[in-house]
């Protein structure tokens, strides 16, 4: 493989010039922008306001930022610290972690898609277009109704059940190896037919407040979002965003075409299945704590490519920050727009995503190859 890197180095020198650089560092002052935006308005504003000193003085409160038993509460799950106001309680158990966990959420979602446009070369391709979301759904729509214990666990449940589906396709699109085309038509199917079966499970629940809750989960949400959420998310959310930036010199090989990367000596299918084994668990990780959130893995990569071009590297790291910043300010949306009624954030980034697609199809000629 090392000289698969060396002559790709030779075939891409000199295309990530500082133009492209530029722009990435434009995306990320932007999103960075947007997010302390969201951060300031999902703090202050709520059934219990908070003038915009109050609720900065809370979060920066030296005496929380200090204690180690605040931390310890958040991070390891331990005893709420008796000494915290009714203030301190809002902004630091219902407020600072939904952002965090919309973050974490949003990096995943974009970066896993990404990473399954890349490896199917199509624009199109999404966690959802290719079955693996509908497949962890599946499973932690389950878990949520039949076993309820094992909810910390629900990563690892989601992760099972997203590589499932993603098996099913790939043995349904293999025909003496895949190609783009057959795996995104394959994911269609499976993602079809998991998606009929989740809907047939509501009919199996009697307890009404059990499927009020897997209904707002179906429809993506942050609405429940807590420390619990984020100690779930953000192991599975470090080692998948680790292992996609370990990756990017394959990624950018498989860019190139198939044929282009079978002449370079890679090993096209089994490099493709590792990366998308990548691609699960960052969907898994999103899916088990926010639910089933559309379009955010379909236009983030989009957007950012348009900017910074192909380049893996760049483009991941322009989905790290936009992905986070697209999905925290739609949640600002969804909880503040009809206050106190509060919308799953997955309707906002439908109603939002749902246009702004039918824009690109409009504007591009070429809509779907990458």
């Amino acid at each position: 493989m090392a000289k698969v890197f060396d002559r790709l180095t030779n075939l891409r020198a000199g295309t990530t010039d500082r133009y492209e650089v530029s722009k990435l560092a434009l995306i990320i002052a932007g999103s960075l922008t947007v997010l302390l935006g969201s951060t300031i308005l999902q703090v202050s504003f709520g059934a219990y306001p908070l003038t915009l000193v109050e609720a900065w003085q809370t979060v920066f409160d030296p005496a929380v930022l200090s204690s180690l038993e605040v931390w310890r509460w958040a991070f390891l799950g331990t005893a709420v610290p008796e000494w915290l106001t009714r203030q301190q309680l809002i902004v630091w158990n219902l407020r600072l972690p939904r952002i965090l966990v919309g973050v974490l959420v949003g990096a995943n979602l974009a970066v896993s898609g990404a990473l399954f446009q890349i490896i199917t070369r199509n624009e199109l391709a999404s966690p959802y277009i290719l079955g693996v979301s509908d497949g962890a759904g599946l499973v932690v729509l389950l878990t949520l109704t039949l076993l309820t214990g094992l909810v910390p666990f629900l990563p690892i449940f989601a992760a099972a059940g997203g590589g499932l589906a993603f098996l099913l396709v790939y043995a349904i699109a293999w025909k003496n190896g895949t190609s783009p085309v057959r795996l995104v038509l394959a994911g269609v199917v499976v993602g079809t037919v998991f998606g009929s079966v989740q809907r047939a499970l509501f009919f199996f629940i009697d307890d009404l407040g059990v499927a009020m809750s897997a209904q707002a989960w179906l429809s993506g949400t942050l609405m429940n979002a807590g420390w619990a959420e984020v100690r779930i998310a953000l192991p599975f959310t470090v080692l998948a965003m680790a292992l996609a930036f370990a990756v990017t010199q394959e990624l950018d090989v498989l860019a190139l075409g198939e044929d282009r990367a079978d002449s370079l000596g890679m090993p096209v299918e089994k490099v493709r299945f590792a990366i998308a084994g990548i691609g699960v668990l960052s969907t898994a990780a999103a899916i088990a704590v926010a639910g089933l959130i559309g379009f955010v893995g379909l236009i983030v990569p989009h957007m950012v490519r348009n900017l910074v071009g192909s380049d893996s590297k760049l483009l991941l790291a322009g989905c790290l920050f936009l992905g986070p910043a697209l999905l925290v300010s739609a949640d600002v949306g969804a909880r503040l727009a009809l206050s106190p009624v509060q919308l799953p954030v997955g309707v906002i980034t439908g109603i939002v995503g749902g246009p702004y697609f039918l824009y690109l199809m409009r504007k591009k000629t070429d809509l779907g190859e990458v």
